[in-house]
């Protein structure tokens, strides 16, 4: 067990220059935030979802981080500070990064696809700060998502996009 808790603190610590030990790193906004989602998570899992959103909300408040308990993370997942938002659908892979004031967010629920709503990153995306990633989409494995990026749109494996509309 505590062999993956220490995994994911050098995995976070690999990826900041600015950390310089793994207890640095257990006082990131971001690693609070997936801790608080995983237990949200679990409690949402057990349909227990009121619970599950006061743990959602407690972590908002303390972070500045709003991740759905609905949300599915993988392993590995840092975001690199605060004022980020992940919608109930959304599903991210292994090993993401996502910078601050990012968007996972949902499109209108009849426009959905079996009512997925948010988008679905695979594993080692990129996203630069101010993006938002809207609506049912994929976007493919290594993909990057340049800084105040709007995709609306799948992105191919390994793409890097940019611009309003990301292209």
């Amino acid at each position: 067990m505590f062999s993956g808790f220490f995994d994911y603190l050098d995995s976070v610590k690999s990826r900041d220059p600015a950390a310089r030990s793994r207890w640095e790193v257990l006082l990131y906004p971001g690693v609070l935030a997936l801790g608080m989602h995983r237990i949200g998570h679990w409690l949402y899992g057990g349909r227990l979802y009121f619970l599950a959103r006061v743990i959602n909300h407690l972590a908002r408040f303390l972070t500045a981080i709003d991740i759905h308990p609905g949300a599915q993370i993988g392993r590995n997942f840092f975001i690199d500070h605060g004022f980020t938002v992940i919608g109930e659908t959304a599903e991210i892979g292994d090993d993401v990064t996502i910078y601050q004031n990012v968007t996972l967010g949902g499109t209108n629920p009849t426009t959905g696809v079996g009512g997925k709503r948010h988008p679905t990153l695979r594993n080692g995306v990129v996203i630069g700060s101010g993006a938002q990633i809207l609506g049912p989409i994929e976007v493919g494995e290594g993909a990057k998502i340049g800084a105040n990026s709007v995709v609306t749109k799948d992105v191919a494996a390994g793409a890097t996009m940019v611009g309003i509309p990301a292209r």
